[in-house]
């Protein structure tokens, strides 16, 4: 496994301790992008216990939150952006204990016919057109979600208020957002030739993270001993992201903190979800 009873974290600040929770099967945590975002999913707490700081913004802040008489246990922790600030703070966590992640984050629309900005998308896999990821394995080794995860976030989508559609698809995670969307340098038609590839292939959204987060977890999963399906062990991994427009269209400053703010909730009743299905 990827877990390290002995290992001491090279960038954040976060303890084995911290990753324990919820009757053992672990904390649930969120990855957001920004310490921002972090900061402000943190407030959603019932109690904010504990904040481990971080010199690189990589703060790591746990708490509960208890409803009809279910409490878990969450933290949540900025990943940066990209896969490869992915890789090092999802691999610390990995090795500290985490097992169960939710990516909280924005994309950006590929399907214009029946997806608007405000909408919200849960990604089923993601298209690795990163180069981290290929430092672990072959191009051609899915990314995928856990299915426990897009079912636990489906079944929030129906519970939570939300002025937009909910999408479910593939999406596509890049390493260049000034190249493959906003089509700068010398490849710009290769790379517009690529990203219309993706829409007529059928990807719904494109973002940075969600990749390298599902490569890694399901890797980690790969290796845990006990094989039953509900082991405490399971290393579960996967994303809910709220939808701005087309290649720079990012949205109006109030659409955006509207939706951002039912993401979050979307994720808190995720986790209560999975929690009741038994991970």
């Amino acid at each position: 496994m990827f877990y390290d009873p002995d290992f001491e974290p090279l960038h954040i600040t976060a303890t084995h301790e911290d990753m324990l929770g919820n009757d053992g099967k672990g904390r649930y945590l969120f990855l957001p992008g920004s310490d921002g975002r972090a900061k402000k999913i943190s407030e959603c707490f019932d109690n904010v216990t504990a904040i481990r700081t971080s010199s690189r913004g990589h703060n790591l802040y746990i708490g509960t939150i208890s409803r009809d008489d279910t409490t878990i246990d969450l933290g949540v922790m900025s990943t940066g952006m990209g896969a490869p600030s992915v890789d090092i703070i999802l691999n610390e966590l990995l090795k500290l204990g985490g097992k169960k992640f939710l990516r909280l984050g924005t994309c950006g629309l590929l399907q214009s016919s029946f997806m608007k900005g405000g909408d919200h998308a849960i990604p089923t896999a993601a298209i690795r057109d990163d180069y981290a990821t290929r430092c672990y394995m072959p191009v051609e080794f899915p990314a995928v979600a856990s299915i426990e995860l897009i079912q636990a976030a489906t079944k929030a989508s129906q519970k939570v208020e939300h002025s937009g559609n909910v999408h479910l698809g593939v999406f596509h995670s890049k390493d260049s957002l000034y190249a493959r969307e906003f089509k700068q340098g010398a490849m710009a038609q290769e790379n517009a030739d690529y990203m219309d590839t993706l829409k007529r292939a059928g990807a719904i959204a494109s973002e940075m993270e969600a990749s390298m987060v599902f490569t890694l977890c399901n890797m980690a999963d790969s290796l845990r001993k006990d094989r039953s399906l509900f082991s405490n062990d399971r290393i579960l991994a996967g994303a809910i992201c709220s939808v701005l427009g087309e290649e720079d269209d990012f949205g109006e400053a109030d659409m955006v903190e509207k939706m951002i703010n039912e993401m979050v909730e979307m994720g808190i009743q995720s986790f209560f979800e999975l929690k009741q299905m038994g991970f």
